[in-house]
């Protein structure tokens, strides 16, 4: 079995057993009815769902009451990877980026409010859009970019003043709009 992370079990709802689980995965079609997700190792299939604010409301075949889910509040969620039907972004975590020669690793995403950024094992961070991923082979686990002057930084000082910075100026965003979102995604 292949486990992807798809986010945490935040709290419970009610007392017929729905949990609310907080996740920004990108493919909400793993929460469909009759699938399968694992919290604790334990397989739980999907009996309802439904979005209400910023959480995932799940309820799971056999389990109709606060008690029997208690056990999972503060526990992560996982899928088999192996069961999806297209392929997502988080599994693009682990590839390796080349582009005339090798980047790095892709270690992490982060899903900011219009697209995906790739950060890799050095620190580096490259947008994942057109004008920059040339093309994404799923078998060699390999992506090939159009480098760019300044899209890769070989001096460690300057990513990580660069990413400081892309850091502080979201943040201002973040205090302008309460509506921009970011999330991270980690290889867990």
């Amino acid at each position: 079995m292949n486990l992807l992370y798809v986010g945490v079990v935040s709290n419970t709802h009610g007392i017929k057993g729905e949990i609310r689980i907080k996740s920004d995965f990108s493919d909400s079609s793993i929460y469909s009815v009759g699938s399968t997700l694992y919290i604790l190792d334990t397989p739980l299939k999907v009996v309802s769902y439904r979005r209400h604010k910023d959480y995932d409301m799940v309820s799971f075949e056999g389990i109709n009451n606060i008690d029997k889910v208690l056990k999972y509040k503060g526990e992560k969620v996982y899928i088999d990877k192996d069961n999806l039907e297209k392929p997502v972004i988080e599994d693009l975590i682990g590839f390796e980026v080349y582009s005339d020669r090798y980047i790095g690793k892709v270690i992490s995403i982060i899903k900011n409010i219009k697209y995906f950024i790739l950060v890799l094992d050095n620190k580096n961070m490259i947008p994942y859009i057109d004008e920059f991923i040339t093309s994404v082979d799923y078998e060699l686990k390999k992506i090939t970019i159009k480098e760019i002057e300044g899209l890769i930084n070989e001096n460690w000082y300057f990513n990580f003043i660069s990413k400081n910075v892309w850091w502080l100026f979201n943040w201002i965003d973040n205090r302008k709009s309460n509506s921009v979102k970011t999330s991270y995604y980690k290889y867990s």
